[in-house]
């Protein structure tokens, strides 16, 4: 779903061009050298000693020199003399942006100092390395233009710039550059018109309204992402306001509602555009902004507003409305209704971002807009069909209605009059597309998203004259055909391709000579695909071919030469042989799954090089070994799950000391033996810790309630996300390409968020001792198994503060005396076992308890009471046979191989894996919709066939 970034404001850069457009068409040009006066030896001296404090590596300053044909300074390129006097006046060696290759480095040498004539400076978009901005640049005095910006300065921006008294335009924006106190130095910038300090950080900036109330000519104001501070009521007293602002860029601050009064006052008829994106605002847009008679571009994205007024009806010049991510309310008709009517109805308004809000209803009529280029509908809860009037939107270029409840056919008559469209988002909504299979587009489409909608099951044939597409989603679309040969040939500008979840069968084409984007991301995972991995683009960025039928070794890895490989899941595939040993040039990796082939042998020596890797999975192969001391290189792992391997050795200990973000850690079912090192008690973020079916012996560490964060109850939000961004087009719109990285270690699914899942699992191994007090100061448990040990010694009545306990497993240990009555507290338990061992007495009455079947209590002869068949001394008679019992029928012998521990797993499973996905649904309300339905379904279902074959299994 597109987020959006300035989209309602022309941005910094473009206003900026604008102002050097100006400039120069006012500055005299360098004229020929038969009639102007060269450049001044000292000037020329100056500049010289200038480029020997740079590094030029790509010969930008190759003109600059002492050589003959080079003596003239003012032909020199980035440099504008005077044609009368021969003075420097301007310096403009602005890099590309689009070439960061060719951006001068190094230092700023004080020579500059020489040209006193100098009235503009232009060193944006270099790269000086953090170096802070030179001070002495307030010494030239004659600077009426300065612009840095983007150019890698660092720390605090220097007083000293208060002294260029005839500054106009002052530029600073895309640096790391904070305010070291006040900004009053600003305030002696009388003359100043343009200021963009985007992106620095002026959190101590509290009095930023009063020093803007003297800049009395500033018609430019950029002061997006800058951390500024809400304004003060008070501070609004008693101050002048400029009007003469025409831009007014806020964004990304934490503004609040305070800032409308110092709007109001600054307002006039010249204010063009406003941006208050991701502030802090809320409430209803109020009614300043219908003072604003010249506004064209409103931008409140993100901020927590619920109403859209109708006053915004009559505002004539409106042509770009952004009110995405916010908390809008209602009926989608009301808003068009709103916007639409008074003096703008039939408008000339061109953008419209209603995207993730709350906004419901059916999609009405727009035909009262037909200038709009761009509607953004998606992840709302929009029902019904699509309407007609979209058809008749001539100049439409992006239609974004994904994640709705939109359904309904769609054929190739609403798009017959849309041949302006370049972005098409249907995706994650129950619609069907049902095109002639000869039919011919009229657009030439960017961007396509059909994700989830209906499509299959013939690959979509218009797709061939779609030859411009630089992202393409059709996952998850009931396709179940062989990939044509024409597309492949489509897609060598692809920046992302997904043609996940479908069953596209055959083999991929050699896949290297296909993609000539930048840093591609290919998706098809979730297929039929066979045979082996062919070569892939060597500068590919993220790569998912899990779940597919993909045969042979991944020797093809070594092929890819860049370092651009952020995200590689092979995972659930049928590839086998020893892992490439070519791992050093991924030293951009971050997510790594391999997990359910074949592999075998030992951790080859180059992972060590996996600086940057945040998750790494290699569940369910055949790897042997110890575990590589080079793991402890992964400071910055979340996941590590080694599980279902022939390791061996014992645990390091440098898992706790060098693993510090650790969130989950699973080294299940492999040949560990040795003590658990109470160094693992350093992993305080550890949610999931599974060392189940190893040899593991001694006792358990008494340091576990070091692991602070199961001692919360609550979900600590953290998850395994990586995030890829891309261009779409020219309208400042990024669009998030979120994998989600799943992980799934025995009977265990995550997916999204883990926040919510916190496990110890170290049942099957050789561990004696009593079970430590410190492990019920860990409150937030959601399942602790400790199961077939040689566990002993009493269970501690503190075991009913595990309140968010829903599995708990003691069974097959050495435990003994009576079952504390808190157990029955525990709420939220659904699964418990503490059959085989020593327990006695009276099991606790309580619904809670008694509810568990007999073979919950199984092989503790000592039990007595309910469930249990056998009568405490003070019961008159035993109970009669429990409900499980009455469904015994000699058929569930067939059955015997399937152990409780199966249907134990397969709650917990379903538990964790169905609240890793809620818990994203919980805080995205769009998503919420679309899968509530099927999950309640597949929730009863899962829950049915749950008891019924528990039942099954307590009867014997």
């Amino acid at each position: 779903m597109p987020h959006l970034n300035h989209v309602g404001l022309d941005t910094g850069a473009s206003s900026w061009k604008r102002e050097k457009r100006k400039r120069r068409l006012l500055e005299p040009r360098v004229a020929n050298s038969n009639n102007i006066i060269s450049c001044l030896d000292e000037e020329k001296e100056s500049l010289l000693a200038f480029k020997q404090g740079l590094i030029d590596e790509s010969g930008i300053l190759s003109s600059w020199g002492r050589e003959d044909e080079k003596r003239n300074c003012c032909k020199w390129r980035g440099v504008r003399c005077s044609n009368k006097t021969g003075h420097v006046l301007g310096l403009d060696l602005r890099a590309s942006s689009d070439s960061p290759v060719d951006a001068l480095k190094g230092t700023i040498n004080p020579s500059l100092l020489k040209l006193q004539h100098l009235t503009y400076l232009d060193l944006s978009w270099n790269n000086f390395s953090g170096s802070p901005i030179p001070e002495f640049i307030g010494s030239l005095g004659k600077l009426s233009e300065l612009a840095l910006s983007s150019a890698q300065f660092a720390g605090p921006i220097p007083h000293q710039l208060g002294n260029l008294s005839k500054l106009q335009v002052l530029d600073l924006r895309f640096n790391n550059l904070f305010s070291s106190g006040n900004l009053d130095w600003l305030s002696y910038l009388s003359s100043l018109r343009y200021l963009d300090l985007a992106d620095c950080k002026l959190s101590k900036f509290s009095n930023w309204v009063q020093v803007l109330s003297n800049l009395r000519s500033l018609t430019n104001l950029y002061l997006g992402y800058c951390d500024l501070p809400p304004i003060s009521t008070p501070s609004l007293l008693h101050i002048n306001y400029s009007k003469s602002l025409e831009v007014i860029d806020l964004s990304n601050n934490y503004l609040t509602n305070s800032i409308y009064p110092w709007l109001l006052n600054v307002s006039s008829n010249l204010v063009d555009h406003i941006d208050l994106g991701s502030n802090q605002l809320h409430g209803s847009i109020p009614l300043a902004f219908g003072h604003m008679a010249s506004l064209r571009h409103l931008d409140l994205l993100s901020n927590q507003l619920r109403e859209v007024p109708k006053f915004l009806g009559n505002m004539s010049s409106l042509k770009r409305l952004v009110f995405s991510y916010n908390e809008l309310r209602g009926e989608i008709s009301e808003f068009i209704q709103n916007v639409s009517t008074g003096s703008t109805k039939n408008s000339s308004l061109e953008w419209l971002y209603l995207a993730s809000n709350e906004i419901t209803g059916t999609i009405p009529d727009l035909g009262g807009f037909p200038s709009l280029q761009i509607l953004s509908l998606e992840s709302n809860g929009l029902t019904g069909t699509i309407s007609k009037s979209i058809g008749q939107l001539f100049k439409l270029e992006l239609l974004l209605l994904s994640g709705n409840l939109l359904r309904g056919v769609i054929s190739e008559a609403l798009f017959s009059n849309l041949s302006s469209l370049d972005t098409l988002d249907l995706s994650d909504n129950s619609l069907t597309l049902k095109f002639s299979h000869d039919w011919t587009p009229p657009f030439k489409l960017f961007n396509i998203f059909l994700g989830s909608c209906k499509i299959g099951p013939r690959f979509p044939k218009w797709l061939q004259s779609q030859n411009q597409t630089v992202a393409l989603d059709i996952s998850n679309t009931g396709i179940s055909d062989i990939v044509p040969g024409w597309f492949w040939d489509l897609t060598y500008q692809l920046y992302y391709l997904n043609l996940s979840n479908n069953e596209m069968k055959g083999k991929l084409p050699d896949l290297s000579r296909k993609f000539d984007s930048y840093g591609p991301g290919i998706d098809v995972s979730a297929n039929q695909f066979d045979g082996p991995i062919p070569l892939l683009p060597p500068n590919v960025s993220s790569l998912n071919l899990s779940k597919n039928k993909f045969s042979g070794s991944i020797s093809f890895l070594c092929s890819i030469s860049s370092h651009l490989l952020t995200y590689l899941d092979l995972s659930n595939n049928l590839q086998s042989g020893r892992l490439p040993d070519c791992w050093f040039q991924f030293d951009s990796l971050a997510i790594l799954n391999l997990a359910n082939n074949s592999f075998f042998g030992e951790i080859p020596d180059s992972m060590s090089f996996l600086r940057n890797i945040g998750s790494l999975s290699l569940y369910n192969n055949s790897l042997t070994g110890g575990l590589p001391s080079f793991f402890m290189n992964g400071s910055q792992l979340t996941l590590m799950d080694l599980g279902k391997n022939g390791l061996s050795g014992e645990i390091p200990t440098w898992i706790g000391e060098s693993l510090p973000n650790l969130v989950v850690l699973s080294l299940r079912s492999n040949k560990f033996h040795g003590n658990i090192p109470f160094q693992l008690c350093y992993l305080s973020h550890i949610q999931i810790l599974d060392l189940s079916l190893n040899n593991i012996s001694g006792i358990i560490p008494k340091c576990f309630h070091n692991f602070t964060a199961m001692t919360k109850e609550k979900s600590s939000n953290l998850s395994i996300i990586s995030n890829y961004y891309y261009n779409l087009g020219l309208r400042g719109m990024l669009m998030p390409l979120i994998f989600f990285d799943t992980w799934k270690g025995g009977q265990y699914e995550y997916k999204s968020i883990l926040g919510l899942i916190k496990i110890i699992d170290l049942s099957s191994n050789k561990l004696g001792g009593k079970v430590l007090e410190e492990i019920m100061d860990l409150v937030g448990l959601v399942a602790l198994n400790l199961s077939n040990n040689n566990l002993t010694g009493q269970i501690t009545p503190r075991i009913g503060q595990l309140k968010s306990l829903d599995f708990l497993d003691l069974s097959r240990n050495h435990f003994f005396g009576g079952i504390p009555s808190s157990l029955s507290r525990l709420r939220l338990l659904s699964v418990m076992d503490l059959s085989y061992n020593n327990f006695s007495g009276k099991i606790p009455k309580g619904t809670q308890l008694q509810r568990f079947g007999a073979s919950t209590y199984a092989g503790n002869p000592e039990l007595c009471g309910l469930p249990l068949p056998n009568k405490c001394l003070d019961e008159e008679s035993a109970p009669s046979p429990s409900r499980d019992d009455a469904y015994y029928t000699p058929d569930d012998d067939g059955d015997q191989f399937i152990t409780l521990g199966f249907y134990m797993s397969m709650i917990l499973g379903f538990f964790v894996g169905f609240w890793g996905v809620c818990g994203t649904l919980l805080v995205k309300s769009s998503w919420r919709h679309g899968y509530y339905n099927f999950l309640t379904r597949v929730k009863d279902w899962l829950y049915v066939e749950a008891v019924v074959n528990i039942a099954k299994l307590q009867r014997r």
